[in-house]
């Protein structure tokens, strides 16, 4: 994905008209919270009896504010994790990918437009 398209920037906009401008920048914050917690434990020592919970928490997160390509690796490395713990996927693609988004999309936020 290129890097302008990590972001579903017409899901940001609706959830903006869904919960109010004062009220996304608590979502913002509280989603950022919950999802750099997740991805702290998995980049310590993912718990492969509780990845395919985690990946479908940051899948779920990521659909509900736009993170488009964290939501479609999440989902496919979900798929992987719930084949069993020797399917063990590589989480490298996601931390970087949330790293990359995050980046993308505190950007964006302030962009004029």
């Amino acid at each position: 994905m290129r890097k302008g398209d990590r972001i579903d920037w017409a899901r940001v906009a609706e959830l903006r008209g869904e919960v109010g401008a004062d009220a996304f920048d608590e979502v913002v914050e509280m989603f950022l919270e919950e999802v750099e917690e997740v991805t702290e434990r998995l980049a310590a020592a993912a718990d492969p009896g509780r990845l395919e919970m985690d990946l479908h928490f940051l899948k779920g997160s990521a659909l509900n504010l736009g993170f488009a390509e964290l939501a479609s690796l999440c989902a496919a490395l979900e798929r992987a994790a719930g084949r069993g713990p020797d399917a063990m996927p590589d989480l490298r693609a996601v931390l970087g990918c949330y790293a990359e988004s995050k980046s993308d999309f505190l950007a964006g936020l302030h962009e004029p437009g």
